[in-house]
């Protein structure tokens, strides 16, 4: 049940993002039942690369905690976790990342490759996978659906103006 909580609010934080015209994923950290850190993507707005929920989330928490080390905390994140962030993840010592949506072109906690089991890195992470999938999984879909639909509609509006 907790997990659903604050996937929840995972969501919340990628709805901002929606409403930004950026991809909907969200992220929060927990530590100690109480949600000390939101991040959600801002690829798009920020023009940075590494402006992803997951390392929003992660920065606000080592700040919020004073260290590096999110030693005691859990991460909530609405899309698996890209190469980069797991990494992140792995650096930052979170002992628990629960995700919603697995992604197929770019996860890297189970997916296409588990960089937070891999046993060669001095840090492993507990994995929990698949709470609120489905939707999780709709906000990218209706976005991307929604963003093929504009897409094709300025070509049309295109070819009809020349």
């Amino acid at each position: 049940m907790k997990h659903i909580t604050y996937m929840q609010a995972a969501i919340e934080e990628a709805k901002k993002a929606q409403n930004l015209g950026e991809v909907p994923i969200g992220a929060v950290i927990v530590k100690d039942g109480e949600i000390i850190a939101r991040g959600y993507n801002l690829r798009e707005t920020s023009q940075l690369s590494n402006a992803h929920a997951e390392m929003i989330a992660i920065a606000k928490a080592n700040e919020m905690v004073g260290s590096w080390r999110l030693e005691d905390c859990t991460l909530y994140v609405t899309l698996e976790p890209c190469p980069m962030c797991a990494g992140a993840i792995v650096q930052s010592r979170i002992p628990t990342v629960v995700f919603g949506a697995h992604d197929p072109k770019g996860g890297c906690c189970g997916t296409i490759y588990n960089l937070l089991d891999e046993s060669k890195f001095n840090h492993r992470c507990e994995l929990v996978s698949g709470v609120l999938e489905e939707e999780c999984g709709q906000l990218l879909s209706d976005f991307f659906r929604n963003l093929r639909q504009k897409k094709k509609q300025q070509r049309v509006d295109n070819e009809t103006s020349n």
